[in-house]
């Protein structure tokens, strides 16, 4: 459902993704791990369409990005890490606008639009302003306006930021039955290790713009020769040598 084919983003002479390939099957929940600045955000927006390539091919649902940009987007939902919003519209306003953009009728936009805002948590506030509402709820409507369009392929930048314990429950629930239900592909960039563990089917893990290992958790285990968790696996392949510059600083 995405595939990424030598995908490679360059500002002058920082190249902040390098030749990145993977792809994400229907039905898979796929984690993109990385330190800040690894280029998980800046890929994410590429599949995502937000941002051109420097070079390299993206195809979504068959469809090539570049040349049929139009229809791929269409099979896209984006769930951006912060949530940008026309804050001067109200939560229902926001949701027809979205719905217009992606040419849902009236109807299912009436039904789908309040059980989203349901779902959600959000109904009570549909005619609030969305300047009014809270970090979490800004990105719970994101959420609900990136599910409206029935995307079959989900792109999301740290969904859990700025939500609770329940709401990132809430989140982790939603991914399974798409991806299990409805055959969605996700593809979810995280720093939350836990989550990335008990949702993740696989895992690609990306260090200065290189993908460094794709697998299951198991396998990425295998892959460097040690025990422990994810975070110490995600720890090995990303050089993290905190001890050491401490002893440096501090001695």
């Amino acid at each position: 459902m995405i595939e990424i084919y030598n995908l490679t983003k360059t500002y002058n002479t920082h190249t902040a993704v390098n030749d990145l390939s993977l792809k994400v099957a229907a039905g898979e929940i796929f984690g993109f791990l990385g330190p800040n600045g690894a280029g998980k955000t800046t890929t994410i927006r590429m599949v995502a369409g937000a941002l051109a390539p420097t070079s390299g091919r993206i195809i979504l649902g068959g469809l090539d990005l570049a040349r049929e940009s139009r229809a791929a987007k269409s099979l896209v939902g984006y769930i951006p890490d912060r949530p940008f919003l026309y804050e001067k519209l109200s939560g229902w306003e926001f949701l027809e606008f979205l719905g217009d953009l992606y040419n849902v009728g009236r109807a299912e936009m009436a039904f789908r639009g309040t059980k989203l805002l349901e779902l959600f948590e959000l109904l009570d506030w549909r005619d609030d302003l969305i300047e009014n509402y809270s970090h979490g709820m800004k990105q719970r409507l994101i959420m609900a306006g990136a599910l409206l369009p029935k995307p079959r392929i989900l792109v999301v930048d740290e969904p859990i930021v700025g939500l609770d314990p329940r709401g990132a429950k809430l989140v982790a629930e939603i991914f399974r039955h798409l991806a299990e239900k409805e055959k969605v592909a996700v593809l979810v960039s995280t720093h939350t290790m836990s989550l990335a563990s008990r949702l993740c089917h696989r895992i690609g893990i990306i260090a200065k713009g290189t993908l460094m290992a794709v697998g299951t958790e198991e396998e990425l285990r295998l892959s460097v020769g040690r025990g422990g968790d994810l975070e110490d696996i995600f720890l090995k392949l990303t050089d993290g040598g905190a001890p050491q510059i401490l002893s440096e600083v501090f001695e």
